[in-house]
């Protein structure tokens, strides 16, 4: 119990402090963000700073900070470490960073600032990248979101697709996602979220008094189980990949730029950005705790260690039996509202590149109506093919994690033209780089190599990356 209170403790410390400092060497200044200049009543709409941190923390908080706790907790308590560290050096400078760049760059999406920052060459291989990873996020979140749902109201056990309650589900939520992406962002991203908000923190917050009323079985660090994952897992790379949303995300660069054109005034963004990415993080430790609990207890089936099944055990061991249903209800809002976002976002993104201007319905639905097709599409893949949800879900580990180098990238740039501390963003920015070149060296999705070997040419890839970053920033 003791590592998770420090984990907190770290995590509170470090928004106190750190992020102040973050938000001290970007510098706010009083001039009319991209909402006030560019307002067109559909992407562009200033909101308020509690709304657009609710909005903020529904976006980036898709299943990563559940999925990735239940999973990442198996490398035992040091997660409770890794995560708040993680969140604080990395994962919330990216966030902070993503969404005021955009601000300061006319409300551009993580695209629009890669070719800004990095240039065109970078520019169109992270477009690639960036559609590749969202249309993959969507997709999952359609079918996670359904089958949670399936499983706890109706009783569904096997998520086939020509179940038609799972199907009816999985179409229910493609239509909400569709009409969350058409839709100006205050008509209902702007009046629900911040209500589904709420619900997310006090779904979390049960299972919290759960632990102090029923108590929670947790491990202390220590060395004998500094890794104690049962399949061996190397911590380094694979704890860094498999615990992002809480600790860092690159698909959150995605949802940052989508409310740098919402947000009021400079000053709000340590709290939107770099707050709401502290309070996922929040999440993701408090998760990582009760899974840590039931799996001590033997109460997970040993073939659903680590899956999202995990969420019903866990409210059913900590919440009131009358009550955990709304434990599956805010963690079902998670991929949904995630979900809809990414589809907004890949619009924006998409818009963007093309000089396509988004006020009228009409061009909004010339983007949309493809991206619903692919989305069906890999779907349609996802759920006739067994082995398709990890393989889909393992790519866009790699694509997530790969985009939140050059928005550290494009930070530390920005940084290094102001003379102020570059290194800030650069070091998270090298560090994952060895994390996610050394993880495609190593996975069988990449290309298979001995972990000693993958570890060479990630440090070597990253050595190279640190001598051409820092010739860039000396010009």
């Amino acid at each position: 119990m003791i590592t998770f209170i420090i984990g907190i403790f770290i995590l509170a410390l470090g928004y106190i402090f750190y992020s102040r400092y973050i938000e001290k060497i970007f510098g706010p200044n009083n001039e009319p963000t991209p909402a006030h200049k560019y307002k067109d009543d559909v992407d562009f709409v200033p909101m308020s700073k509690n709304r657009n941190a609710l909005i903020h923390l529904l976006n980036i908080a898709g299943m990563g900070p559940i999925i990735g706790a239940i999973q990442g907790i198996l490398f035992g308590p040091i997660a409770f470490i890794l995560i708040p560290l993680g969140c604080i050096f990395a994962g919330g400078v990216h966030d902070y960073f993503a969404g005021m760049l955009s601000v300061r760059n006319r409300g551009a999406q993580i695209t629009g600032l890669i070719n800004e920052y990095l240039g065109k060459n970078a520019f169109k291989i992270f477009m690639v990248i960036v559609a590749i990873m969202l249309l993959l996020l969507a997709t999952v979140f359609v079918y996670t979101a359904g089958d949670l749902f399936a499983e706890r109201f109706m009783g569904v056990k096997d998520f086939v697709i020509t179940d038609p309650k799972v199907l009816g589900t999985y179409i229910v939520i493609l239509l909400y996602f569709v009409m969350a992406t058409l839709f100006p962002i205050d008509k209902i991203i702007g009046k629900f979220y911040p209500v589904l908000g709420i619900m997310l923190i006090i779904g979390t917050g049960f299972v919290l008094v759960g632990f102090m009323i029923k108590g929670v079985n947790l491990q202390n660090l220590n060395l004998s189980n500094f890794n104690i994952h049962p399949n061996h897992l190397p911590l380094i790379p694979m704890f860094f990949m498999t615990v992002s949303c809480g600790l860092l995300s690159g698909f959150h660069s995605t949802q940052a730029t989508i409310l740098s054109r919402t947000i009021d005034k400079e000053q709000d963004g340590r709290r939107i950005f770099y707050g709401m990415m502290c309070l996922e993080s929040l999440i993701a430790i408090i998760w990582a705790a009760a899974a840590m609990d039931v799996y001590s207890l033997n109460l997970v089936p040993q073939n659903i260690i680590g899956t999202v099944n995990v969420v019903n055990i866990v409210a059913n061991k900590f919440v009131p039996l009358n009550l955990a249903f709304l434990v599956t209800i805010a963690i079902i809002i998670l991929p949904i509202t995630s979900g809809d976002t990414a589809l907004r976002g890949l619009r924006i993104t998409i818009a963007e590149a093309l000089n396509l201007e988004q006020k009228n319905i009409l061009k909004r639905l010339v983007i949309v109506i493809p991206i619903v097709i692919c989305v069906l599409g890999i779907l349609i893949w996802a759920k006739t093919n067994a082995n398709s949800f990890s393989l889909i879900w393992r790519y866009f580990t790699f694509f997530n994690q790969l985009i939140a180098i050059p928005t550290l990238c494009c930070a530390a740039i920005f940084l290094a033209k102001a003379k102020k501390n570059y290194f800030s963003a650069l070091l998270p920015a090298l560090f994952y780089i060895f994390i996610t070149m050394s993880f495609i060296f190593i996975e069988k999705i990449g290309f298979n190599l001995p972990l000693k070997n993958a570890e060479i040419i990630g440090f070597a890839i990253t050595i190279g990356a640190f001598i051409y970053l820092i010739k860039q920033i000396k010009k």
